[in-house]
């Protein structure tokens, strides 16, 4: 399988700053049926310890057509990495056989970086349906802003705000790494299957995705925050909005000015003081169609 991948990218301006907001995008029932199955004979029939690490099905011709290079979920990653992005390596698979308690507690994964660039994505594939029943996996919104030692996300419960990624067969959620994820209980008996893989950026970040003229940068309502959040007041508001201008190219232009500044939330009847891109947007060579 080759290393690396390109296609279009299929995530407008709103789409990537909800990313980078939440660090998580769901597309539900994305691959085919066909390939669901195949993916689950192929997981059925391994043997351990492939089964925990199946990297050989990445040399699958129909699992790296319709999972690995999935036309949406490329085009997402690409929106999100840029062109010409690294395929994944390894290939995990969190098999459960439910009923089954919460187990690990919140974590991120190991070497994870804590930062407003986005350099690599971590992506979750069901091959079979995944209902509450079978222990989803729980995602906390924004959590990929939010710093805690190891020693103490483990003895965290249940958080206000968790989303549970509870989708069809076929469905893929891309992460940004360092995302705080857990596997919730599962109640119903049966077999649970989730298969884990990392992209990677080799190229620098451009606003190359698709833009949407009518984005409106400057307008505090493109950063209203959604949701719960788990740290200091609007923290998460200004991480969001340098982790999206470092994707469009633009990460020297962001400063933390303070006061009631862009990209404070909120109603403005001009552009709000610290507007970073007077300059740029409506102009920037970048913008595609």
């Amino acid at each position: 399988m080759k290393k690396r991948y390109d296609c279009p990218p299929t995530l407008t301006d709103a789409q990537v700053l909800e990313f980078c907001k939440n660090g998580f995008l769901m597309l539900e029932g994305v691959v085919s049926d066909d390939v669901n199955r195949r993916t689950l004979d192929y997981l059925d029939a391994s043997e351990y310890p492939v089964q925990h690490e199946p990297t050989e099905i990445m040399e699958e011709h129909w699992f790296a057509k319709g999972v690995i290079c999935n036309d949406e979920a490329a085009g997402a990653v690409r929106s999100l990495l840029g062109c010409d992005f690294g395929l994944p390596i390894l290939m995990s698979n969190h098999r459960v056989a439910c009923p089954a308690p919460v187990t690990g507690g919140w974590h991120r994964d190991g070497c994870s970086k804590h930062e407003t660039e986005l350099h690599t994505l971590q992506v979750f594939y069901y091959p079979q349906d995944c209902p509450r029943e079978l222990g989803p996996t729980e995602l906390l919104p924004g959590s990929h802003f939010l710093f805690s030692p190891a020693s103490r996300m483990a003895h965290y419960g249940s958080i206000r705000g968790g989303h549970r990624a509870a989708s069809p067969a076929g469905s893929i959620f891309i992460t940004a790494y360092p995302i705080w994820h857990r596997r919730s209980a599962s109640t119903a008996a049966g077999t649970r299957n989730m298969l884990k893989y990392n992209y990677r950026r080799s190229v620098r970040p451009t606003r190359d995705w698709i833009s949407d003229p009518e984005f409106d940068f400057a307008r505090g309502e493109n950063y209203v925050l959604r949701g719960a959040t788990f740290r200091e007041q609007f923290r998460d508001c200004h991480d969001a909005a340098r982790m999206f201008l470092w994707l469009c190219g633009w990460g020297d232009r962001y400063e933390f000015v303070g006061g009631q500044t862009w990209p404070l939330p909120g109603h403005w009847s001009d552009h709000p003081y610290g507007y970073p891109l007077e300059d740029v947007v409506g102009s920037h060579d970048d913008q595609v169609s």
